[in-house]
């Protein structure tokens, strides 16, 4: 898990962005040091739950081992998933991230709701590395 970028677990679950005080614009991954908007001074950022739910932006599958200079292990299956760029309209962003399990490119149509789930990116003896991942509404693991 990566330390600020989403918080709860369940229907609680939400990513977290930061939002400039001064010309209100909102980051994710977050902002902690200066405003992007460069036609922005700068204020002091504020940690904001962002929107629970968007629509699809855009999407892709991923089907193959990444080519170098990526580093991935030979010896590990490659597992296919699926990416999704979701626009959340409160916030004017769009934000990527993969799709739930069971989600493939054949279910997404570009404005389809989608929903914030909490989920595993991977996972060891030792370490489990949570994530995000986007989920059409109405649809249960």
């Amino acid at each position: 898990m990566v330390a600020g970028w989403f918080a709860g677990d369940g229907d609680g679950f939400r990513l977290l962005g930061t939002r400039c005080a001064v010309c209100a614009s909102v980051f994710f991954p977050r902002e902690d040091v200066h405003c992007r908007n460069p036609d922005c001074a700068g204020g002091e950022l504020l940690e904001v739950p962002l929107s629970r739910r968007g629509r699809v932006w855009s999407y892709t599958d991923s089907r193959y081992r990444p080519p170098s200079p990526y580093v991935t292990d030979p010896e590990l299956p490659w597992e296919p998933y699926t990416l999704i760029a979701v626009e959340l309209e409160a916030e004017r962003i769009v934000v990527l991230g993969q799709a739930a399990p069971g989600v493939t490119v054949a279910g997404l149509t570009v404005g389809m709701e989608v929903e914030v789930v909490p989920g595993v990116l991977s996972e060891d003896a030792e370490t489990v590395w949570t994530t995000w991942h986007w989920r059409p509404t109405g649809v249960r693991a």
